[in-house]
């Protein structure tokens, strides 16, 4: 009986261990965020026949003065098509706390983007991540967005 539950034990360490990213990739922001600086990755086509998880990763730290996150991602195709979506996060509770993972002052999200993804065309596909934060009350975006320091995606296979 002692050998079971010890079998079971290391067998459920061994499952949680298990993860179903299949690509992930995270660029560091050394002096915040331009609006003008869109953050960009290329992959090349995962298995056409599985659906996927899409997760946008992003790492704030306290010098972030915002409750959410405005973003602007492209999805461009290797045939050319292209579909842009308008996001927003809430990357804070309404007492100030932080959501997210980590301790310190750096918290890190997995934001979700997409779900049932397939990609059926063979070649690279382009992930692009724009910030799009604006003061309320203003027509242009916060030209530097401060305490942003990753910013990264994260495909996964979906169960």
């Amino acid at each position: 009986m002692r050998n079971f539950f010890i079998l079971l034990f290391f067998g459920s360490l061994f499952y949680s261990c298990q993860s179903n990213v299949i690509l992930s990739e995270t660029k560091t922001l050394k002096n915040g965020w331009a609006i003008n600086n869109p953050i960009v990755f290329t992959f090349m086509q995962p298995d056409s026949l599985q659906t996927y998880q899409i997760y946008l990763l992003v790492k704030n730290t306290n010098a972030y003065k915002y409750n959410n996150l405005f973003l602007i991602v492209s999805m461009e195709f290797p045939h050319g098509k292209t579909i842009t979506d308008t996001l927003e996060y809430r990357m804070a509770n309404p007492d100030g706390t932080w959501l997210g993972t980590g301790l310190g002052d750096a918290k890190e999200n997995k934001l979700w983007y997409k779900e049932n993804v397939r990609f059926p065309e063979k070649g690279n596909y382009k992930l692009i991540i724009q910030q799009a934060v604006r003061n309320n009350g203003e027509v242009d975006g916060v030209t530097n967005l401060e305490g942003i320091i990753d910013v990264g995606y994260s495909i996964e296979k979906s169960n």
